[in-house]
């Protein structure tokens, strides 16, 4: 097999490569060589692959596909897209203001904000309006739910108060007063429960306050990250959501501050930056 080029980039530590998808064209088992390629020790290392091509449609400038670590595939990463839109610019693949990016759960739109050098930029994206059905989540539950709300979760011998959302993938939120338990054994498990069919990220919220939220994040198909953009959105929209905070929040994780905006018409946005790390080649 031919060397594949890639570039790797972060937002706030949350890292991806970026791949163009002409250059895995050779590459028969995709996942399979996600679960490799993103090993920390043996591969190149990253929370996951963005494989970005050109988009032959008209309602979008470049389409994009987040495969996790695990092999499988996201329907949606806000920083993973982030730093397949930023790998556009740098390449040159791309140089206007605006950036429409389809995604397995709809086109997305990016707007350039700031370059801070090459390579270095923050975006404002436009992501989709939430659902909150316990169908669309999903969330399995004796009755329908139209808003899954503090619906009890039993992992081992505790009971835990879960919200859910789906905001291009299916996050779980538990709000908590501290951090000071084993919330990593607790994500793990709750990620793959039976009430969950496809999964779902973990995250365990702390209200700062009416504007400031704190998360710990366990992301599906990843494990404990840095940063999520679903996870952040999610999250934020919950907590306006339950009248917890407003519909303008920062989120602070162990990566660094995510603005989220729930505007009036329902459309949740996220300005964030995208960070190159290296490029290099891959060998297999």
């Amino acid at each position: 097999m031919k060397p594949i080029n890639f570039c790797k980039f972060h937002g706030f530590g949350n890292d991806y490569v970026v791949i163009e998808a002409a250059a895995l064209a050779a590459v028969e088992d995709l996942g399979a060589f996600t679960e490799k390629f993103c090993h920390r020790h043996t591969g190149v290392g990253s929370d996951g692959i963005a494989v970005l091509e050109r988009s032959g449609e008209p309602d979008a400038d470049f389409t994009c596909r987040i495969i996790n670590p695990d092999g499988s595939e996201a329907g949606f990463s806000g920083n993973g897209t982030r730093c397949a839109v930023a790998y556009a610019y740098f390449k040159n693949l791309w140089s206007g203001e605006n950036l429409r990016l389809r995604t397995k759960s709809g086109v997305k739109n990016y707007r350039l904000t700031e370059t801070l050098a090459a390579g270095h930029y923050w975006f404002d994206a436009e992501i989709g309006k939430p659902r909150f059905a316990g169908r669309e989540i999903p969330f399995l539950s004796a009755d329908e739910l139209d808003a899954v709300i503090d619906a009890p979760v039993r992992i081992d011998d505790q009971t835990f108060a879960v919200s859910c959302v789906n905001v291009g993938n299916p996050v779980a939120c538990v709000f908590v007063g501290e951090f000071n338990f084993d919330w990593r054994e607790v994500g793990r498990k709750m990620e793959r429960h039976e009430k969950f069919p496809e999964r779902a990220n973990i995250v365990f919220v702390k209200v700062l306050d009416r504007e400031n939220i704190e998360l710990r994040i366990w992301e599906r198909g990843a494990g404990e990250t840095s940063a999520s953009g679903t996870c952040s959105s999610g999250a934020a929209v919950l907590s306006a959501y339950t009248n917890r905070t407003g519909r303008r929040v920062s989120v602070h994780t162990a990566g660094g501050v995510t603005a989220i905006d729930w505007r009036e018409d329902g459309e949740m946005t996220i300005l964030g930056r995208a960070d190159l790390v290296f490029g290099g080649e891959y060998y297999g």
